[in-house]
């Protein structure tokens, strides 16, 4: 060996069974890191709800399955939300869509099917029909501080608002609005 000769630094190299014992340890540590993201995050930022029933007809269907997100979120007339009331139904969550927020005032012209907020009558292109069902509604009704009313998109056949059990849904126990349905995979659409 020449003077000028570098002797070269040179790793052990692996047998098979090293090689492939590190590819796999990789492989799982991946794995598992994304599985602990994947849980993160459908534990505090997104949901995924099944649609139960017809009452949100024809926006959604019975078995579609949505992604629900309350980050950051403050209800707004016309979104589809997700939310909680025991008293009804301890056992599932409910899927409407918000008509009215605090300070509004609602009204239902049952003869004419029109739903009024404001004096206004709202131009209502995601319903089934007309309102004409009742249900136990006495207007006008004023939507006190904290609080939305809802309605289902298939207006006569959805337990809502209307109904002195759900009456106005205190925002608190709104669980999200709904974004996405992503099931059936032929019907994936973002939610109107």
């Amino acid at each position: 060996m020449s003077k000028h000769t570098k002797k070269q630094d040179t790793l052990p190299e692996l047998s098979f069974g090293e090689k492939s014992r590190r590819e796999i340890y990789d492989w799982v540590h991946c794995l598992s890191i994304a599985l602990i993201i994947c849980v993160v995050i459908f534990a505090f930022f997104i949901r995924l709800i099944d649609v139960r029933g017809t009452s949100m007809n024809p926006t959604l269907n019975n078995g579609d399955k949505m992604l629900v997100s309350g980050l950051f979120y403050s209800p707004k007339a016309g979104d589809v939300v997700v939310f909680k009331k025991d008293e009804y139904d301890p056992e599932r969550a409910l899927v409407k869509r918000v008509i009215a927020t605090e300070g509004q005032v609602i009204n239902i012209d049952f003869d004419n099917g029109i739903v009024y907020v404001d004096g206004e009558p709202l131009e209502e292109d995601y319903i089934m029909e007309p309102t004409t069902n009742k249900i136990d509604f006495i207007g006008p009704q004023t939507v006190p501080e904290g609080c939305v009313f809802v309605m289902g998109d298939n207006r006569n056949a959805s337990t809502d608002s209307r109904k002195n059990e759900i009456g106005m849904v205190d925002s608190r126990l709104i669980l999200g609005k709904a974004y996405f349905v992503i099931y059936p995979l032929s019907q994936a659409r973002a939610i109107q």
